[in-house]
């Protein structure tokens, strides 16, 4: 069984022009080009590109998702590693609607807010083992102090920082700037000074930091989302500012 590239560019929720682009890019082949010049997609082309479009919705540019096809051969482990990723987004996702749903609730009643309930679905300790198995027990242990030695008004504006420079990467990459130009070396200074207040982080932690960013589209995504490349020129500008300004 195949279908036209119109009837899968209708079912999938996107054009035409977005499934001759992903084929242009070698993403997603047409299974057969009939003699009127139109595409055709069979069931495994219909496959593919539903990993391509889950891997689009979790941050990953289109290079990107191009390596992880070209890295993934085996469709039945491939979709099964997007099913865990997206089950837990959508764990993370309804334990956040549960807590705005407790603030509402709490506000209007003119009831007691507690932390835990007003942050439950923003934990930083979902990353607890990627920070392990990367840095150590140890650089996990200190950071896990520091945040919860934090005030809840100092934890919304560490957070809103990050929304502010994450933007502003996007701005940067977006104007065609140089990842080590001043201007994106400047935004890697602050990105720094973020990561770490107490100290100065280490070359070899920011720049392990930079790649993963790339590598991983759970992180991938906070930059992304403010256009397609971005994670990968928010690496880029890290790795010569680590390689430039700071020490190991």
């Amino acid at each position: 069984m195949e279908w036209s590239i119109q009837e899968i560019a209708r079912q999938a929720g996107t054009t035409s022009r977005t499934l001759r682009h992903y084929g242009d890019l070698g993403l997603l082949a047409p299974s057969r080009i009939g003699s009127n010049g139109y595409r055709y997609y069979d069931q495994d082309a219909l496959v593919r590109l539903q990993r391509i479009l889950l891997l689009r919705e979790l941050g990953l540019s289109l290079p990107a998702i191009k390596d992880v096809l070209e890295g993934q051969r085996d469709t039945a482990v491939a979709l099964r590693a997007h099913l865990r990723l997206l089950e837990q987004e959508q764990a993370r996702i309804g334990r956040q609607i549960a807590s705005v749903r407790t603030t509402l609730h709490k506000t209007q009643e003119g009831m007691e807010l507690m932390a835990a309930e007003v942050f439950d679905g923003f934990d930083h300790t979902a990353h607890e083992q990627e920070v392990t198995e990367r840095w150590g027990r140890d650089a996990y242990e200190e950071g896990d102090r520091w945040w919860r030695s934090l005030g809840e008004g100092e934890k919304r504006a560490f957070q809103e920082e990050h929304e502010a420079i994450a933007r502003d990467w996007g701005r940067v990459r977006e104007a065609g700037l140089s990842a080590d130009g001043p201007e994106a070396q400047d935004l890697a200074r602050r990105h720094c000074a973020w990561l770490s207040s107490a100290e100065e982080p280490s070359r070899s932690y920011v720049i392990g930091l930079g790649e993963m960013y790339v590598a991983d589209p759970r992180f991938g995504k906070n930059y992304d989302r403010y256009g397609d490349g971005t994670a990968a020129f928010v690496r880029d500008a890290l790795t010569v500012y680590a390689q430039h300004r700071l020490s190991d």
